[in-house]
């Protein structure tokens, strides 16, 4: 039986009469690695400042490692380490003075604590360094550090690849990895990027406008959900041929803006694409979609409109 070690019951905040996040119910269990999706302004940094009692939620409760945020606070939080949306830095002191200084405020930290930390996050070499110095992947590996510094058995990062290059992404994403299978984390991901989550988790949640639209494990949503083929080739007559062809793999397709939708087996698509080829086709691409891809990008498309 999985542990819960995070669970949340009816967890809302509302700032006048907007709902910033309504009636959430989460369950993370220990060992995950849980994806906490949604677009920008879904409420995903809302409900992780009510997690670390940095808020105050308006209804519900929440639970770490059970023991209740509302009346046992302290020992809710000991064992959580976590950063919010842009961690802040002395950018005229080094990394070191830095999480000097940060673990001071809550009792103080050894030497050899912090040389662990930034050796973890691939800093040692620049741990003398001003902060100022540092790239924003450099600052964002920084506050991945600060949140292990008490050495939390849950660590919350609030999207920490968020302005990042591909390179910058993929160093996080293998740290993320690394504490997980290595150091036995349990580890909240928040992200506004269905294949980030994808690439690290084993469970996620997505919200849309501060409600809870889905959770469970990953590949169960990924798989559970309608599976078909985008088919951009030419011309179309003959694609058409081929799917009537194929209806051994081919469950059903649609014409839609001069391209094919067609519902089959991933596994399926080599045997597509040979009969095509074979038929005379020029086959500009295939690509591989899924119902929940669908949802996630139609949620992001409408918070885009707005909020512009």
């Amino acid at each position: 039986m999985n542990e819960n070690i995070l669970q949340t019951r009816q967890l809302g905040k509302r700032y006048g009469k907007r709902w910033a996040v309504k009636n959430l119910n989460l369950e993370v269990h220990r060992g995950d690695v849980f994806g906490f999706l949604g677009p920008n302004g879904a409420g995903k940094s809302t409900t992780i400042r009510m997690i670390l009692s940095l808020i105050k939620p308006t209804i519900g409760e929440t639970e770490l490692f059970g023991y209740s945020l509302k009346s046992n606070r302290s020992d809710a939080l000991r064992r959580v380490g976590g950063i919010v949306e842009k961690p802040d830095f002395y950018l005229y002191l080094s990394a070191y003075k830095n999480l000097e200084i940060i673990g001071a405020l809550s009792g103080g930290v050894r030497r050899k604590k912090i040389l662990e930390v930034l050796d973890l996050v691939g800093l040692t070499s620049r741990a003398a360094d001003r902060v100022k110095t540092y790239s924003h992947g450099m600052k964002q590996r920084l506050g991945i550090a600060q949140a292990l510094l008490s050495d939390p058995e849950l660590v919350i990062l609030d999207e920490p690849t968020n302005g990042l290059d591909p390179q910058g992404m993929k160093e996080v994403r293998g740290l993320i990895v690394h504490l997980s299978r290595e150091q036995k984390k349990t580890i909240i991901l928040s992200s506004h990027l269905l294949n980030e989550i994808e690439i690290v988790a084993n469970r996620m949640v997505i919200i849309n406008d501060g409600e809870l639209v889905v959770q469970g494990d990953v590949s169960k949503l990924l798989d559970e959900g309608e599976k078909y083929v985008v088919i951009q080739a030419q011309p179309q007559k003959k694609v058409e041929a081929v799917l009537q062809r194929l209806k051994n793999i081919i469950g059903k397709y649609a014409v839609k803006d001069r391209t094919f939708e067609v519902w089959m087996d991933f596994a399926d698509i080599p045997e597509l694409n040979k009969a095509l080829v074979r038929a005379g086709v020029l086959v500009e691409a295939l690509i591989p979609k899924r119902s929940l891809e669908d949802l996630f990008l139609s949620m992001t498309e409408h918070s885009n409109e707005v909020s512009t």
